[in-house]
């Protein structure tokens, strides 16, 4: 007995040496930290006052600070970042809200003249009949040539009821005044909803700012009084923002108190799992989440969670993959710091960050999460899916690129300015739906093209003029320089019939930007849904209630969905042992 006192005495008495020791470290290490700070911003500060005084040119010094605060935000990741106060602002419009006070009307620079790029139905620019392609000459008075972007939005934006004076040209005509009354002008989230194909309800939600779950509330809402089979949420091209936005939003079609994503970073007080805290709006019918590569962040915390939940198909292309959370802290004289603070998990509890930050090449550029280094997850009923690369969707749709031709013609602003034209001389069409030019409204654009230069490179060309330096560079293209002057010859033929080989995607492009100029941000949506082969896919997904079921359960090609090439090769390899 006595022996076993004295044991515990001894053990008692090295725990406490350990605990004491454990603690110095602790304490010397912190204070080491502490040091190492100081130090470092002693000499930041020491090299910016000798800068300062000795230079040999007057310097900016805001500006040098905040290149130096950036460089040094730069080797964590894009999303961690310093916004000085000058910049407050426009942060708040691009990450938090889409208020101001203005017009309602976008703008673009082009040979040192200013011309309104698109208009937003029910603003003052539009009561005012100001339409895109129309030329802005002067704002209160003052002229606008070579002035860019940011200087004439600057005079655009006001307080709201403030009266604004424009002079505008139009086709040529001599200009005209208008006075119009600065209105609040908030950007919706959810840039349309409607009914489609199918009998089926959409929604395009193009951010997750303020009160985007507030709008797809009410859309979903309205749809629901039109008794739709199924509803399509669109999250194409959506960057992201509030994470709880997004949360609320899934909300919608799942279940109270479900987890929908869980953030976990270095600081433990700032690790939470979000649930679902309320009764659905709609639980049941089908749901599909449209997603491309540019759906990222809380559009994939959407996406992600309807997918580990087995609650909707998700169509399209691979996310983006972005599984960082950021929260802004502030800083003094009415600065900020946005910081990447953790990673979320979805409910299957993968984390589908797809560029690893941390672990950088030598010369500083980034890699993707090796296939290797992905692992397996299971949804709600079992089917298989990964981490490390975005959300695979369930079905797969190929992403087609345009021509050169027609990103030309684009880029050149050649459709803007037909379209502009066409404005100009015709009706509305009676059916935005079922709009389309004729064969000879295209001939009469075709026409319009032929004393313009929209001068362009194919894929082919490139090739052919890279075998040209390369064979020169080797001193051997004047033994091929006829069969080349011959295949070039071939190219510049085929080239010339570009406008006829490529028709019907310039005719696509050329529909859209024509049916905004009589119904806006809505009509570039109905008059692109005869062509939009995502969507076509959602509703015949939707249609066929086997095709749905086995996706959802996971029967057959559905029951693994997006598994890394390197997994594929490894079982391939385990299989020939």
């Amino acid at each position: 007995m006595i022996k076993g006192i004295v044991f515990v005495r001894k053990f008692k008495k090295q725990l406490f040496i350990a605990g004491t020791l454990v603690l110095a470290l602790a304490t010397f290490s912190f204070r080491d930290d502490l040091f190492q700070i100081s130090k470092n911003l002693d000499v930041f500060a020491s090299v910016y006052k000798e800068v300062n005084i000795n230079y040999v040119d007057d310097i900016n010094s805001a500006k040098m600070i905040k290149t130096g605060v950036d460089a040094m935000l730069d080797g964590l990741d894009p999303y961690t970042e310093f916004v000085p106060e000058s910049e407050i602002e426009d942060y708040k419009l691009h990450y938090v809200s889409t208020e101001y006070g203005g017009i309602g009307a976008g703008i673009f620079a082009r040979d040192g003249k200013v011309y309104v790029s698109d208009v937003f139905e029910g603003f003052p620019a539009q009561k005012a009949d100001i339409r895109a392609g129309d030329e802005l000459v002067k704002i209160n008075d003052v002229p606008l040539a070579g002035k860019d972007n940011d200087q004439v939005g600057a005079l655009l934006k006001g307080s709201k009821g403030a009266s604004i004076k424009l002079l505008l040209k139009r086709d040529g005509a001599q200009p005209t005044e208008k006075t119009l009354v600065r209105d609040e002008i908030k950007q919706p989230n959810v840039s349309y909803y409607g009914m489609v194909d199918g009998n089926m309800g959409y929604i395009k939600l193009d951010k997750f700012l303020e009160n985007s779950a507030d709008e797809v509330t009410n859309a979903l809402t309205e749809l629901k009084k039109k008794n739709p089979s199924g509803i399509i949420l669109d999250l194409r091209s959506n960057g992201g923002g509030i994470l709880l936005e997004a949360v609320k939003i899934v909300n919608l079609f799942v279940p109270k108190d479900v987890e929908v994503v869980s953030q976990i970073g270095k600081v433990k007080e700032k690790n939470f799992t979000y649930k679902t805290n309320g009764a659905p709006l709609e639980p049941n019918l089908p749901l599909v989440v449209l997603v491309n590569n540019h759906s990222a962040s809380a559009s994939e915390i959407v996406a992600g969670s309807l997918q580990d939940l087995d609650r909707a198909v998700i169509i399209g292309q691979r996310s983006y993959g972005k599984g960082l959370v950021q929260q802004t802290f502030n800083l003094p004289y009415n600065s900020l710091v946005k910081i990447t603070i953790a990673k979320y998990y979805i409910p299957s509890g993968r984390c589908i960050q797809a560029l690893d930050y941390t672990h950088r090449r030598d010369d500083g550029s980034v890699v993707k999460v090796a296939d290797s280094l992905m692992h397996e997850y299971k949804t709600k009923d079992g089917r298989s899916v990964y981490d490390g690369s975005g959300i695979y969707p369930d079905v797969f749709v190929n992403q087609e690129h345009f021509a050169n031709i027609t990103e030309a013609l684009v880029g050149k602003l050649l459709i803007f300015d037909y379209a502009t034209r066409f404005r100009n001389e015709h009706p509305s069409p009676d059916n935005l739906r079922t709009f389309s030019l004729s064969d000879a409204d295209y001939a009469d654009f075709v026409k319009f093209l032929a004393d313009k230069n929209y001068s362009y490179s194919t894929g082919s060309e490139k090739l052919l003029a890279d075998l040209k330096a390369e064979a020169t560079k080797e001193k051997q293209f004047s033994e091929i320089q006829t069969e080349y002057d011959a295949l070039k010859a071939k190219m510049d033929a085929t080239k010339k019939n570009d406008l006829q080989i490529h028709k019907e995607e310039i005719k696509e492009v050329l529909e859209n930007e024509i049916a905004s100029r009589y119904a806006y941000e809505k009509g570039r949506y109905e008059t692109n849904f005869k062509y939009d082969k995502e969507l076509a896919q959602a509703v015949k997904v939707m249609q066929d209630n086997t095709l749905l079921s086995n996706i959802l359960k996971g029967e057959g090609q559905y029951k693994i969905i997006g598994k890394p090439m390197a997994m594929v090769s490894a079982k391939k390899s385990d299989s020939g042992h």
